[in-house]
């Protein structure tokens, strides 16, 4: 039976039933809700939730995740948002609040935070069989990975997710979650920005192992990882471009991820 849950900002959310009519603000938190069996119920979502490709498409979008139509929201008439500390602004998240409608906040930042994650919105919205399923998927995976007895040696990563300006992320992001489960140690230590501004000067390049060029949120490509190296022929063969969504989306793209991780990994111990 589905108990009151607790989501990341406090607040408190009693079970919602088949009634709920739920607006999705995350890519991530869209997809996971599909994958928990609540798709009929998912009435509006951002531009930027294109997953699952062959459901989604039919359900409107209401904007960004930053700005939405709050005239396009409030014909959906949901009962229900789900929102990110990391990508909702607070403002926006409020403006929803005094629409009267419930705001349901997440944030992980910890990779098994998933686990949580599935049981909060499994419980709110009545799919806790579908949510332990995709729990035990996780944890299989997860084993996997932290049990690996071959992981290959430690690597100081600079990851990147933006260009002009260059930005990484900080060691308390859900990215460095994921890449030091294989023992990948992201450099960024700005304490003050999660997604700090950096220069790629010499002496942080020089303290990296490997430099990796996301594709998400910017789409970085091959070409620009060929840039890179021809900008910085010295740390020409750090370089390396990794699938942003597998290693930043939660969710069951994170069991994903997971295997990718593998991946990873054995590609450099190699």
């Amino acid at each position: 039976m589905s108990t009151t849950q607790i989501d990341d900002a406090g607040a408190e959310h009693p079970p919602a039933g088949p009634e709920a009519r739920i607006l999705s603000l995350v890519s991530s938190l869209t997809e996971l809700l599909f994958a928990l069996g609540l798709g009929s119920q998912v009435v509006g979502r951002t531009m930027y939730c294109v997953y699952p490709k062959d459901r989604v498409e039919g359900v409107p979008s209401v904007g960004g995740t930053k700005k939405v139509n709050m005239e396009k929201v409030s014909a959906l008439e949901p009962t229900h948002a789900v929102v990110n500390i990391d990508e909702t602004p607070k403002e926006l998240a409020a403006d929803l609040a005094d629409l009267g409608i419930r705001v349901v906040t997440t944030h992980p930042i910890e990779v098994a935070d998933n686990i949580p994650l599935f049981e909060l919105l499994g419980s709110v919205f009545g799919a806790e069989a579908r949510a332990r399923t995709l729990a035990a998927d996780f944890e299989r995976a997860y084993r996997r990975v932290t049990k690996r007895p071959d992981r290959g040696p430690d690597q100081r990563v600079l990851y990147l997710i933006w260009k002009d300006p260059w930005m990484t992320v900080s060691a308390d992001t859900y990215v460095s979650s994921m890449l030091s489960l294989i023992g990948w140690r992201t450099l960024g230590d700005d304490k003050d920005r999660r997604y700090p501004e950096i220069e790629l000067s010499d002496a942080l390049l020089a303290d990296a192992d490997l430099v990796l060029l996301s594709t998400e949120p910017f789409a970085f490509t091959e070409a620009h990882v060929e840039d890179f190296r021809s900008a910085f022929p010295a740390d020409a063969g750090k370089a390396r471009l990794v699938d942003g969504q597998l290693l930043s989306w939660y969710g069951p793209r994170a069991i994903a991820g997971l295997r990718y991780l593998e991946d990873l990994a054995e590609a450099e111990s190699s």
